[in-house]
């Protein structure tokens, strides 16, 4: 018996990455899984991965997926993905906000366009996506929305500075902490109605396909770096526990899976180092 039997979730982001091995996960633990994202096949990116080959692999191991393709900037595009998605499987129990888009360009020479664009990805997308979902999980008294942020959450802190900037990342790390308070601000509304809300960063970095292109780790083999598998794992409990343990938690990966048993010793954000203010209250 699964986590997940006979629930319904959104997965966006999940052509490659942290959004495919948590849709991957969810489906082996009983979920029908909808597969969102911008890239529909193979060589329609610049990276590898797609919806359609996510999709694929889950059906191969058993599971039950469709891909829903959406551009998450868009409004109409948020609103036709729960559409679709109920028409696909139902109410949606579960939903996974892992979409996310940055430019590492510095603030002097950031276009407001792609800020605004990266903005709506990271935040507001979220808002609309949580929007959508919530009278049906409402009525039902029940449901689940993790939001996957980020360790650039967390500030550089005061001055004196010294070595290189945060590579042109400070767009991105604003947006994650905007993304972290309204997860906070959302789990209240919403507690009194059974749902859960929760935001989730790796505590290590994660090498996948984005990350690797970024030059943030060497390889998808880098030891540095944090399987994706265990964002997977802590996004799974963070869907599937009593919304009374742990809905308003901000906190990382490592650091609840170890909190709650699933893994005997982590390391990284939250376990060897303070995560963002927000992880704190």
């Amino acid at each position: 018996m699964g986590k997940l039997d006979g629930k319904v979730a959104l997965v966006t982001g999940a052509s490659r990455g942290i959004g495919q091995t948590i849709a991957e996960l969810f489906a082996q633990e009983g979920a029908k899984v909808i597969c969102s994202a911008r890239t529909i096949d193979e060589g329609d990116h610049q990276l590898e991965g797609s919806i359609n080959r996510t999709v694929s692999l889950i059906r191969e191991n058993g599971g039950i997926a469709e891909a829903v393709a959406a551009n998450v900037s868009e409004p109409d595009d948020c609103i036709k993905l729960i559409e679709d998605s109920k028409e696909a499987f139902g109410v949606i129990d579960i939903l996974v906000n892992n979409a996310a888009l940055n430019y590492y360009i510095p603030i002097k020479d950031y276009p407001l366009n792609r800020w605004l664009r990266a903005f709506t990805v990271n935040v507001h997308a979220p808002f609309m996506l949580s929007q959508a979902v919530l009278p049906d999980m409402i009525q039902k008294q029940s449901g689940a929305i993790v939001n996957i942020s980020s360790g650039a959450a967390i500030g550089p802190g005061r001055a004196p500075y010294s070595g290189d900037p945060a590579r042109g990342g400070v767009m991105y790390g604003a947006s994650k902490a905007a993304l972290e308070r309204f997860t906070q601000g959302l789990a209240e509304e919403v507690y009194a109605d059974g749902i859960s809300v929760t935001a989730l960063s790796p505590s290590q970095v994660v090498p996948t396909p984005g990350t690797v292109y970024h030059k943030l780790v060497e390889g998808l083999d880098d030891p540095r770096g944090e399987s994706p598998e265990l964002m997977a794992r802590a996004t799974l409990l963070l869907a599937s526990e009593p919304t009374e343990v742990i809905s308003g938690r901000v906190t990382y990966s490592q650091e609840i899976l170890q909190e709650f048993g699933w893994i005997s010793a982590g390391q990284g954000r939250g376990i060897d180092s303070k995560g963002s203010g927000y992880s704190q209250i």
